[in-house]
């Protein structure tokens, strides 16, 4: 029965809004969405037909569903729009807020008020957001963790797993162990 695993403490931490600091999740995962992770996440891993098309409809769903794991917000002015679409182009991308505003023609205090009155988040809070999301296509597609962690711009594969424990509850490995 679904909930009655030790797993399920995990599971429900996706499943809750998380009000601790420096915390990136933004909001419940709809009830589809949670039970294709669960079914993708739960042995066997093998590589059959069934499975492949599970993994295709988890990501169409990470992709196109409104509420997701992470929220990850559109800016409405065009400078931050630009400097979103410069890293999201490239989640590893490491400049400084500083260097990104010369990019796109803002300082680096006026890009950070952007980010507070136009997404609600930080631009720490916001990357952090963004290089999670790209984790999580990432490893759907069964990139190993180490790969994911550099791909997404983390400093250090523990670094990734520390962020990601933090954020849903478990480690990227343990998709596999489930």
């Amino acid at each position: 029965m679904v909930g009655d695993g030790p797993d399920e403490g995990a599971r429900e931490a996706a499943d809750t809004d998380r009000h601790a600091e420096g915390d990136t999740t933004g909001g419940a995962v709809d009830p589809l969405l949670r039970e294709l992770i669960r079914a993708y996440t739960d042995p066997p891993h093998d590589d059959t037909p069934e499975r492949r098309r599970l993994r295709a409809v988890l990501l169409d769903r990470l992709r196109a569903s409104p509420q997701q794991p992470l929220h990850l917000p559109t800016p409405a002015d065009p400078r931050l729009r630009a400097l979103c679409e410069i890293l999201s182009a490239d989640p590893a991308d490491n400049r400084t807020l500083a260097a990104l505003g010369a990019r796109v023609g803002a300082s680096d205090r006026t890009l950070a008020r952007l980010f507070k009155a136009d997404l609600g988040m930080t631009f720490p809070q916001w990357r952090t957001q963004l290089r999670l999301c790209r984790a999580l296509v990432l490893l759907a597609e069964d990139t190993p963790v180490t790969a994911v962690a550099h791909a997404c711009g983390w400093s250090s594969t523990s670094a990734f797993i520390d962020v990601f424990r933090r954020v849903f509850g478990h480690t990227p490995g343990t998709h596999y162990d489930r």
